[in-house]
C-alpha cells in the first residue's frame, strides 16, 4: 500500500506507519541493542549512551527519556527551518518512540552480542525506513542533517556519518572497543535496511497517463515543485486520446507524487522507473526551498 488517494484513509494509514516504526524501534532497543550493550546511530544511539553510562552511576533514567528530551529542540529547529507538516509527524513518531521505549520491559532475547547487534540494527533500519517511505521521519538528526544540508550544501549521509562516527567512538572510549564494533555493525545493518526500504538520494522517472494532464502536472508542482513534460499519446486499445507526462524526482518524494496524481485523477496510470543518472536542471533540496519562498512571496 504505497499510497491511498482518498486524503483521510491516507492520513490514518500514516498513523499506523507511525505507531509500527515506535513499536519496531523500541523493540529493537529494548530487546536488541541495550541488553548487548551494542548502540544504534543519531539521537537513539545518544540516548542510549547517556543510559548506559547513568547506570553506574545510580541513574535510571529510561533511554526513551532521552529520546524525548532531545527531540524538542531538534523539533523546534525544524519547525522553523523545515516543513510543520514533516516536522509534526516526523515529532509524533519520535514521541511514540519514546514512550514505547519506556513502557516496553529491557530483556535479553538474543543473548548474544553479535545477533543483538544484526537484529536490532536491522529493526532499527526497518523502523526508520517506513517513516521515510511516507513523506517523514523517525525525528532526531533526521531533522537536523536535513537542516545542514540545505545551509552547507553537503549531502545527509556525510552528515550522518560524522554522526554515527563520533557514536561509535564514544562507544568505544566509555565502554569497549568491542562494543565499537558491534554497533558498527548495527550501525551498517540499519542502513541496509534503509537503503532496501528507502532510499532518499536515489532518483527516479516517474511515467503518467492521464486524461487531465494540465491539473496533474499541477497538482505534481504543487506537491513536489517537479518540472512536468507532457506530450499526447493515445491508448492503442481504447483509441482515445490522453498524454503522457515524465517527472524526475528522488525516492523521498515518490509517496507524495502518487498521492497527488491518484486525488486529481484515480484513473491515472503511473509507472516508477529507477534513474540511473542525470544532467542538466535538477533542483535539490535547497535550491527547492529558495524556489518555494520565491513562489510564497
Amino acid at each position: 500500500m504505497s499510497h491511498l488517494s482518498n486524503p483521510r484513509l491516507a492520513f490514518l494509514w500514516q498513523l499506523v506507519v507511525m505507531v509500527a516504526s515506535a513499536v519496531v524501534s523500541a523493540f529493537a532497543l529494548n530487546e536488541f541493542l541495550i541488553p548487548a550493550n551494542t548502540f544504534s546511530g543519531g539521537v537513539n544511539g545518544i540516548a542510549q549512551l547517556l543510559y548506559s553510562a547513568g547506570k553506574p552511576l545510580g541513574l535510571q533514567i529510561n533511554t526513551g527519556y532521552y529520546i524525548l528530551v532531545f527531540n524538542v529542540p531538534i523539533a523546534l529547529l525544524g519547525w522553523f527551518k523545515l516543513g510543520h507538516r514533516f516536522t509534526i509527524m516526523s515529532f509524533v513518531t519520535a514521541f511514540l518512540t519514546s514512550l514505547a521505549a519506556v513502557l516496553m520491559p529491557v530483556t535479553n532475547i538474543a543473548h548474544n552480542p553479535l545477533l543483538g547487534a544484526l537484529f536490532g540494527g536491522i529493526l532499527t533500519g526497518v523502523g526508520i525506513g517506513i517513516t521515510m517511505r511516507y513523506g517523514f521521519s523517525t525525528g532526531g538528526f533526521d531533522i537536523i542533517v536535513l537542516v545542514l544540508e540545505r545551509a552547507t550544501g553537503r549531502t545527509v549521509g556525510s552528515l550522518m556519518f560524522l554522526i554515527n562516527f563520533a557514536i561509535i567512538l564514544l562507544s568505544g572510549l566509555l565502554f569497549s572497543w568491542e562494543n565499537a564494533l558491534f554497533t558498527i555493525i548495527s550501525i551498517y545493518a540499519a542502513t541496509r535496511m534503509v537503503d532496501l526500504i528507502h532510499t532518499r538520494h536515489q532518483k527516479l522517472t516517474a511515467i503518467i497517463v492521464t486524461t487531465k494532464p494540465d491539473a496533474v502536472a499541477q497538482a505534481i508542482q504543487t506537491a513536489i515543485l517537479r518540472g512536468v513534460t507532457m506530450t499526447d499519446s493515445k491508448g492503442a486499445y481504447s483509441g482515445q486520446p490522453n498524454a503522457t507526462l515524465m517527472v524526475v524526482l528522488n525516492r523521498y518524494e515518490l509517496y507524495a507524487l502518487q498521492a497527488s496524481v491518484s486525488t486529481t485523477d484515480a484513473h491515472a496510470f503511473i509507472n516508477i522507473l529507477n534513474t540511473v543518472d542525470t544532467s542538466g536542471l535538477f533542483m535539490n533540496e535547497r535550491e527547492q526551498a529558495e524556489q518555494r519562498q520565491q513562489l510564497q512571496n
